[in-house]
């Protein structure tokens, strides 16, 4: 069962939490069903996510993702049940093992994700009142971690992956488990010009193993990734990794998402848009 909804956005943490919470409300007002919210490389998101809550009325929230080296087995489920007992039933908890080069440079070692990511879980499960199994979802991209998802969790939330890649989150999750997908999209007729800032906007990823591996399972080389800087990434693997062009391209792409299995997709504003929440109402019925 998928509670997300159909609708979903995506925020970046680093917002000032007055503007979180007002794209928040304004999401509430289009009538999205779910925002998630970046977890980022530092402790505290339970305290963004509070103010979110605060801010809005029905809107479910969703980190995507706590980051499982910054935060704590406890923190996690002290967290969710503070805001559980203010907040109930809108609060989901998405956990992840973030990247490697984040990581290893809080000197920290990064060379077993998945059985890291199982020890954490094994420590949720250990709590005398533990963030229930249907109240959190997985990041995954390769297929262990998939497994590991679909074992332990709601299923998954892939982040910046191709329609392939959510054909195999479904396959690899499984039936009766959520694929909720992160999309990122720049709303620019000028195809050119959405590729230019999509190739910007994907840079910091393409130093990052996790996620360069799981374009290659899509079926992409390292012609497509070029030599780690914007101008030298293929237009072939931008157009697959992003929603590019018009509303109807973008919408195109949703749909391409959701027929590939994803039960939920939450859409992330990319790009020089000056107004994200005209993005997310131009998009809203895709």
């Amino acid at each position: 069962m998928n509670p997300f909804g159909v609708r979903g956005a995506w925020l970046r943490r680093q917002q000032p939490p007055d503007e979180l919470v007002t794209t928040a409300r304004g999401l509430e007002e289009l009538g999205y069903d779910t925002v998630w919210i970046s977890g980022g490389g530092e402790p505290g998101i339970f305290d963004i996510l509070e103010a979110v809550l605060d801010g809005t009325e029905r809107i479910l929230v969703a980190p995507g993702i706590v980051n499982i080296w910054v935060e704590t087995p406890e923190s996690v489920t002290d967290g969710w049940h503070r805001l559980e007992e203010r907040h109930p039933g809108r609060l989901y908890v998405g956990l992840g093992i973030s990247h490697g080069r984040l990581v290893e440079g809080m000197g920290l070692d990064y060379s077993r994700p998945v059985a890291t990511t199982r020890a954490f879980l094994d420590g949720l499960d250990a709590q005398t009142d533990p963030l229930p199994v249907d109240r959190r979802i997985v990041a995954a991209l390769g297929p262990k971690m998939l497994r590991l998802a679909a074992e332990r969790s709601l299923g998954t939330h892939p982040y910046l992956t191709t329609v392939d890649n959510t054909v195999a989150a479904r396959a690899g999750v499984g039936p009766g488990k959520v694929v909720a997908t992160e999309l990122g999209v720049v709303l620019e007729p000028d195809l050119a010009a959405a590729r230019a800032q999509g190739k910007e906007a994907i840079a910091y990823y393409l130093g990052l193993p996790n996620y360069t591996n799981n374009w290659r399972r899509a079926g992409f080389t390292d012609e497509d990734l070029g030599d780690g800087t914007p101008a030298t990434v293929s237009d072939r693997l931008v157009d697959a990794l992003l929603g590019l062009g018009d509303a109807a391209a973008v919408s195109e792409r949703i749909r391409a998402h959701r027929d590939a299995g994803a039960d939920h997709v939450c859409v992330q504003v990319l790009g020089s848009a000056p107004d994200p929440l005209a993005v997310f109402a131009a998009l809203k019925d895709a």
